[in-house]
């Protein structure tokens, strides 16, 4: 049998069926919402309190036992060499120069003459004292006579005779200034350049050159403010220049009374043994010096050092925590520094991890190295 309906009753039939499954949909939906949200958030309740950090984690380190070793403190430093003597010439007076010693970079004795200010005035000025002396050297013996016969009195003597005095002290005046135009080698050593030429107008400010004196040399270095007590006089260093192979030794001679100030570092002073002529005043060389070893140094591994903006600290392990000390240290090499301060043997420091390391913070031992 075959139904047959209208289109408007087809349309209303269908919309009754849609109503019934949207009513259905939202009726499961709703349901299933009851149980569903309920356990999502559980179970987000449950991640929450699992990623909460339960208290500050604990670090895993290397650590180093602190001992003593031997130490051998060598030093490098720069250093200069000087010459035994050396000095500028310059004239004592002013005036024009009419000699120039020509023994440029030679070698000449003490008192050689080395320059000439004309001194033509003061040659005329002392032969005329002369001749004023012996004037008054003949008034003084007429006086004489006649003071034997009371010609004169006592006193007109003593005046021709103060006079005569006082002639012969202004020729002394002038012979030491004419010797004042006189330039001369003040010490055996090699002339330097000439900064002037013959007629030239000098003042005691003029440089007219240099002497040096090279058959002895010395050398001059600075020292560490920690190591200024471990010189001693007679005690000798080793040395080398630029481009030349040879080792070279000096003997500690003198140093400074005190400490600078500017470089916290001594000055010292030695003298050359084995110069072979090679070395120049001025030349740059390397010193290496060599200081009695110390059989008790205190040395750990660089690493565990951490500069601070005052100082230096190390961490230490005590019990489980990292304590953080201020140290000073001294030497190092390559791997190793020198505490002189700040750590005792059987001190157990951490080597590795320090930049998450904080005061207090707890730590645990991976290895430790004794």
């Amino acid at each position: 049998m075959a139904y047959f309906y209208s289109s408007t009753v087809l349309n209303k039939i269908i919309s009754v069926i849609r109503l019934s499954a949207n009513k259905s949909f939202l009726l499961i939906a709703g349901i299933l919402s009851c149980f569903i949200l309920p356990a999502c958030n559980n179970k987000e309740k449950k991640e929450a309190a699992a990623a909460k950090p339960s208290g500050p984690p604990t670090s895993k380190v290397d650590a180093y036992i602190v001992k003593t070793t031997p130490l051998t403190d060598n030093l490098e430093l720069p250093g200069s060499i000087i010459a035994n003597e050396e000095t500028a010439i310059n004239p004592e007076i002013s005036g024009r120069l009419v000699y120039l010693n020509k023994s440029e970079g030679r070698v000449v004795g003490k008192g050689t003459l080395l320059a000439k200010i004309y001194d033509g005035d003061l040659v005329a000025q002392l032969n005329k004292l002369k001749v004023q002396v012996q004037v008054a050297q003949q008034t003084t013996k007429r006086y004489e006579e006649l003071l034997k016969i009371n010609g004169i009195s006592q006193q007109e003597y003593d005046l021709a005779n103060l006079s005569i005095n006082n002639l012969q002290a202004d020729i002394n005046i002038v012979r030491s200034n004419i010797m004042r135009t006189e330039i001369r080698a003040p010490f055996s050593g090699t002339l330097g350049l000439k900064n002037i030429s013959s007629g030239a107008y000098v003042t005691p400010q003029t440089i007219i050159t240099t002497i040096r004196q090279n058959s002895q040399l010395k050398l001059d270095f600075t020292l560490p403010e920690k190591y200024s007590n471990k010189i001693r006089v007679g005690q000798l260093i080793s040395f080398s220049s630029e481009g030349n192979k040879k080792n070279y030794n000096a003997k500690i001679i003198a140093s400074e009374s005190g400490v600078s100030e500017e470089n916290r570092s001594l000055k010292v002073r030695t003298l050359v043994t084995n110069n072979d002529g090679k070395l120049l005043p001025g030349q740059f060389v390397k010193v290496r010096t060599t200081f009695d070893p110390d059989p008790d140094a205190i040395m750990i591994p660089s690493q565990a050092i951490i500069p601070q903006a005052r100082g230096k600290k190390v961490a230490i392990y005590r019990n489980g925590i990292a304590n953080f000390e201020d140290v000073i240290t001294g030497a190092r090499d390559s791997a190793n520094v020198q505490v002189t301060n700040g750590l005792k043997v059987g001190d157990t420091i951490i080597t590795t991890g320090l930049m998450s390391l904080k005061p207090g913070g707890k730590v645990e031992l991976n290895k430790i190295k004794q």
